[in-house]
């Protein structure tokens, strides 16, 4: 790059941040041999009807051309920051990119996915008339082909559904309630209730939890400002810290939390007594949960005793106020019934049961 050029770039992003520091995006951008839809994403993000922005370009150690394309990307438009890194993974390259942004707001983009050019303006508005608001994700186009990837399609369509703050906090054990690359939130988050955590499980899913259990808003606009493509080498589909098991287990971490700080931990109840639904509602154990009994509606199941505790036919269950029920039951459609029938026996959501499945 001339040094002209450099210097004009220099002059351009200081005057940017001293004209309105508590304004500026920056755009977090972890990308790993993303050459085939790199230019794609630093496209629709150049697009952006907001101008006062930066992408922070995560190069977590490409093979490919990815380094030279981000380059290319920075001596055409000063906003594009990359930052070259050895090969350590998406913890690192996201935490590395929190680290380099200049802004107050922070938005997430992956460097396979498209966006809307009004996606980081809505944003960026939502969070300004909302002050009460700590993140604003948005709906999102499903990127793929719902007959080959079923279940990535239906979760696309469920996470849709949950907009407002209340949606989000009482889904939040369902799965994870954003998609990653949608959102935006405010820098002074992290700073107070730190960044993504390593381990073994999702880092989003993970960060979502431990934000609202800290008692962080999150909320979702209803435009669909971002097309999250789906694709068979996606680190979620191959990385062991993305299987169910690992959300079943980071879930019943903060489930259990959730539980004792309502006072609910020592008198649960578990809708479901399959096999797969009690090794998963076990977790809470792990965290000092106590399981009375489960409910179920199966007549085989009824009146055993499975996993140490007792199975309940429904008519059972005791009025509210004596047990909190957990549903783990994930079947299409078993989770709006198990409602209805609980909302039928005078239970509340939030307040008498919560889905966890």
């Amino acid at each position: 790059m001339p040094a002209t050029f450099r210097t004009f770039a220099g002059i351009f992003m200081s005057a940017l941040r001293e004209r309105s520091p508590d304004m500026l995006i920056s755009v977090v951008m972890p990308v790993y041999n993303g050459m085939p839809y790199l230019h794609a994403a630093l496209d629709s993000l150049l697009a952006q009807t907001e101008r006062d922005f930066e992408v922070i370009a995560v190069d977590d150690g490409s093979e490919d051309a990815t380094p030279d394309i981000l380059d290319q990307y920075a001596a055409r438009d000063a906003r594009v920051r990359p930052i070259r890194r050895p090969r350590e993974g998406i913890v690192s390259a996201l935490n590395a990119g929190l680290a380099a942004a200049n802004g107050e707001l922070i938005a997430r983009m992956d460097a396979d996915d498209l966006c809307k050019p009004d996606r980081l303006a809505l944003q960026r508005r939502c969070l300004e008339e909302r002050p009460d608001i700590g993140l604003a994700a948005t709906r999102v186009e499903y990127g793929g082909d719902p007959a080959v990837h079923r279940g990535f399609s239906l979760f696309v369509e469920w996470t849709n559904t949950l907009l407002e703050p209340e949606e989000i906090d009482l889904n939040r054990f369902v799965e994870t309630p954003l998609a990653h690359p949608s959102v935006m939130f405010r820098r002074a988050l992290v700073d107070r209730h730190g960044g993504y955590r390593d381990g073994p499980f999702p880092e989003d899913y993970e960060l979502w939890l431990r934000w609202l259990d800290a008692g962080v808003r999150m909320i979702k606009l209803p435009q669909k400002l971002v097309a999250w493509r789906e694709r068979e080498d996606r680190l979620s589909r191959v990385h062991p810290r993305y299987a169910i098991e690992a959300f079943y287990r980071l879930k019943a971490e903060y489930l259990a939390k959730w539980l004792r700080r309502a006072g609910w931990a020592d008198r649960v109840v578990v809708w479901g007594a399959g096999r797969t639904a009690r090794r998963r509602a076990e977790l809470l154990t792990e965290w000092g949960a106590t399981i009375h009994a489960y409910v179920d509606i199966d007549p085989r199941k009824i009146g055993q005793t499975l996993s140490g505790r007792p199975v309940w036919p429904v008519d059972r269950l005791p009025a509210p106020g004596h047990f909190f029920v957990l549903p783990y039951v994930g079947s299409r459609g078993a989770r709006a019934l198990i409602h209805r029938c609980l909302t039928d026996l005078g239970y509340r959501l939030g307040r008498d049961f919560l889905p966890a499945a």
